[in-house]
């Protein structure tokens, strides 16, 4: 199922300025190679949020080749921090280096193993937590990051429309079933204000109050 008709989310993406040359070769490496990356479309989104709060501390779950990890740096600037985390440890080299490339790696900690038990392996606060995990990780992640974000900050999440099979009641299988409990426990805490953006695959935004 297509969120947004072929034609529109065409329109949407043309309509984005060109991308830095590393940025553009981490799309077609990822389009090549079948790598999940949220498009750029979504990357500005992720970045015009973390500097709609002055972001200067953001951990991933799950970050593969460093693409979303690349928005987050530039919002964060000189002196801020990004955790980036992934479980292949073959693509968390490939992201040291387009990072490197792109004079961002010295705002970047490099973490390689479970993402959760990375995030839970920290202390503080953070200004934004970004989940793209496995889908079927979405709840654990969830009870993971939501504790550690700051008052005013965000949690966002992709992929939360999974392609419109959340919707799909003969689709029952175990990513499917992570995100729609995501979703549900997601838009069930108080403390945060929930919406779901239908940019490309779905994007959860989740502030929490200040």
């Amino acid at each position: 199922m297509n969120l947004v008709a072929p034609e529109l989310d065409r329109y949407i993406l043309d309509l984005l300025p060109p991308r830095d040359p590393v940025i553009a070769e981490m799309e077609a490496f990822a389009a090549e190679h079948d790598v999940p990356i949220v498009g750029p479309a979504v990357g500005t989104l992720l970045e015009t949020l973390a500097r709609s709060i002055s972001a200067e501390r953001v951990f991933e779950l799950g970050s593969a080749i460093g693409y979303s990890t690349a928005f987050f740096a530039r919002a964060v600037g000189r002196g801020g921090q990004v955790t980036y985390t992934d479980g292949d440890s073959r693509k968390a080299e490939q992201a040291k280096g387009y990072l490197e490339r792109l004079g961002f790696l010295d705002r970047v900690v490099m973490r390689v193993g479970d993402a959760a038990e990375s995030l839970e392996a920290t202390t503080g606060y953070y200004d934004l937590i970004f989940i793209d995990v496995d889908k079927d990780g979405y709840p654990r992640a969830l009870q993971a990051a939501a504790p550690r974000v700051r008052r005013g900050g965000f949690l966002i999440a992709d992929n939360v429309l999974w392609s419109g099979k959340v919707v799909d009641p003969n689709v029952r299988d175990a990513a499917t079933e992570g995100i729609r409990v995501f979703n549900k426990r997601l838009f069930a805490l108080p403390e945060f204000s929930t919406v779901i953006v239908p940019l490309r695959d779905g994007v959860a935004i989740a502030r929490r109050q200040a």
